[in-house]
């Protein structure tokens, strides 16, 4: 009796812990579409339109939102290794809208846009390789360094403007 009982919590046990991965796969499948859209729709913005600079300005508060509730999203232990790297990524993308905003809101700022350009372009390298890691695949690019500490455990990205990695 009490080796079957033993059994029943360790199969309802990790049934819990499957459902975490699931409900984790699952937010993040549905941030990656949302992140696809709004890609889409900010590459078909009329530059030469008249509201293109509200326009853009929406799509990117959107493209923020998503990124903090992807940041915000409790990494199961089978993706560890991403959980700082979601964190960062949503950083990221807050320094970038705040930067795009002061570039846009009023009169042009050039050097807030370059310096939203760069934060930009760091959440969505953090966010290729969170993609990467749930794809199975090993992360590379540019500024990727990858250490294994076992099957479910990575190092990754090397920030640019700290020396902090994921363990």
């Amino acid at each position: 009796m009490g080796l079957v009982f033993v059994f029943i919590f360790m199969a309802v046990g990790c049934g819990k812990k499957n459902d975490k991965l699931e409900a984790y796969k699952t937010e993040m499948s549905e941030f990656y579409d949302k992140l696809s859209q709004l890609g889409d729709s900010i590459d078909a913005i009329d530059p030469n339109s008249e509201g293109s600079k509200e326009e853009l300005l929406g799509y990117l508060d959107e493209m923020n939102d998503i990124y903090q509730k992807m940041g915000q999203c409790e990494v199961p232990d089978e993706f560890s290794g991403v959980s700082e790297i979601t964190v960062e990524a949503a950083e990221y993308m807050q320094k970038a809208n705040e930067c795009y905003h002061l570039a846009y809101d009023g009169e042009f700022d050039e050097e807030n846009e370059q310096l939203a350009s760069q934060y930009y372009e760091r959440a969505n390298n953090r966010a290729m390789v969170i993609l990467q890691v749930l794809h199975g695949e090993v992360p590379s690019g540019e500024g990727v360094s990858v250490t294994t500490e076992d099957a479910y455990q990575l190092s990754t990205i090397d920030s640019e403007d700290s020396d902090s990695s994921t363990e």
